[in-house]
């Protein structure tokens, strides 16, 4: 986390400066505006925090300079006694926050965290939106839960490698993704085909994959390339395997035992030079047990297996994944982006995502489109219908302690209510914690005893 400290009293800016190194900030303090102007530049991933009065230039100039480099930049403007009015004129202009001489060490940290934990938000969907501009082909992996970095590093490991892959998930949990993100990591030239087996008549489904020269049945008067000869050097995603006929089954286990093909009505043998990842949301060894998926297939294709988490498994990652769909959503259809408030938020990670990714990323076009309060929203129970009534008129800073105490207690539960583990997942220092657990003791779920 990163400061930047405007304070031209020294006995101010030094105990200022400790407090925010306490709080796990790295501070470049500065006695007056223009020794900071060398510090602010467009894409500083901190924030700002200065007096209103200062010698030569005044906190209003700094803030006016920062929201000609990045609008999106929080200032946090320091007043004196009586200079209330500034500081309305300074919130006025875009400033974050402002406190007032004197001001508790625990005010001036709580309102850095918060504006620290926003510039975070903004520089990670700055990122993904430059992302998906330059890789629109290839949707990205979002999120930063345990879950998702175990999918990363599973996709870092075998996506070079190219051997064969099933993934298992629930509709909608990305399984397509991590698919072009493995035939990204392979670094293979070849084409990604995709291809959904639960849609494909099972009267054309052998000519889809394997081809058919001219001749091989009535309606087939040339020859046709096959999906799996076409992504020639490439990958082959096969959805939905599950749905494949099986009399189709053995000709694809013997494909992928021999790496060779035959299209139909031909005889010549075919290199097959090619990754295969199949994705199933059900349990194959299941269906094979009851005679509905070959038992060989199912080991031939489960050597390397990758679990995808449902949604409601990695809440932590839906303001990521919202923003992120927002973002590509407002591109798509012309459209402002909405502003999302934490209330809102706080809400739409305790909702029930039983359609996982693919029912946010839907809720997501809905926002932007301004049709959202008329479509299903997912189902809230008596408890959360209670708290969604209760933030409804909450001021601003209620809002956003409400959500703090939601990540809170998420990063609680994440590690067990061992403090330790989760200041260090919530990046703050353990002693911030234990405050903000004091501070949000009547709205945090009961939970027991924190370890250390």
């Amino acid at each position: 986390m990163l400061a930047i400290l405007i304070e031209d009293e020294q006995a101010v800016r030094l105990a200022t400066t400790q407090t925010l190194e306490l709080g796990g900030f790295e501070v470049q303090a500065c006695a007056s505006a223009e020794l900071a102007d060398a510090y602010i530049k467009d894409g500083y991933a901190g924030i700002i925090v200065t007096d209103v009065r200062l010698p030569g230039k005044s906190g209003l100039d700094v803030l006016e300079k920062v929201r000609s480099i990045d609008a999106e930049l929080p200032v946090i403007i320091i007043t004196g006694h009586g200079d209330v009015s500034m500081a309305v004129e300074a919130m006025r202009h875009g400033a974050y926050d402002f406190l007032e001489k004197p001001f508790a060490a625990e005010r001036l940290l709580d309102a850095c965290l918060r504006a620290q934990e926003k510039r975070r938000l903004v520089m990670e969907n700055r990122k993904l939106k430059l992302s998906w501009l330059n890789h629109s082909a290839t949707p990205d992996l979002i999120g930063q839960s345990p879950q998702i970095e175990k999918v990363r590093k599973f996709i870092q490991s075998i996506g070079p490698t190219q051997v064969d892959v099933l993934i298992n998930g629930a509709t909608g949990s990305g399984k397509e993704v991590v698919a072009r993100q493995l035939h990204l990591a392979s670094g293979c030239k070849g084409e990604f085909v995709a291809i959904n087996c639960g849609a494909l008549p099972e009267s054309v489904f052998e000519s889809e994959i394997f081809g058919h020269e001219a001749g091989a049945f009535t309606s087939a008067q040339k020859r046709r390339i096959g999906k799996l000869e076409y992504a020639h050097g490439g990958t082959v995603f096969l959805d939905e395997i599950e749905s494949m006929p099986l009399n189709l089954q053995i000709k694809l286990l013997r494909v992928l035992q021999e790496r060779t093909l035959e299209r139909l009505g031909g005889n010549q043998s075919i290199a097959l030079d090619c990754r295969i990842i199949a994705a199933t949301k059900m349990d194959l060894l299941k269906l094979s047990a009851q005679g509905q998926f070959r038992e060989d297939l199912y080991y031939r294709l489960s050597v390397i297996t990758m679990h995808l988490p449902r949604l409601n498994e990695r809440r932590e990652d839906i303001p990521l994944l919202l923003s992120y769909f927002v973002q590509r959503a407002a591109l798509r259809y012309q459209k402002q982006v909405p502003v999302l408030s934490s209330s809102q938020m706080q809400l739409w990670m305790q909702a029930d995502w039983q359609g996982n990714v693919r029912e946010l990323r839907n809720f997501a076009d809905q926002l932007v489109l301004g049709v959202a309060e008329f479509a299903e929203r997912p189902a809230l129970d008596d408890d959360q219908a209670r708290q969604a009534q209760s933030t409804a008129t909450s001021s601003l800073p209620e809002k956003l302690d409400v959500y703090e105490a939601s990540l809170i207690q998420l990063a609680l539960e994440k590690n067990a209510n061992n403090v330790a583990a989760a200041a260090e997942s919530l990046g703050i220092p353990k002693k911030t914690l234990y405050d903000k657990i004091k501070k949000y003791q009547k709205t945090l779920i009961p939970v027991n005893p924190p370890g250390s």
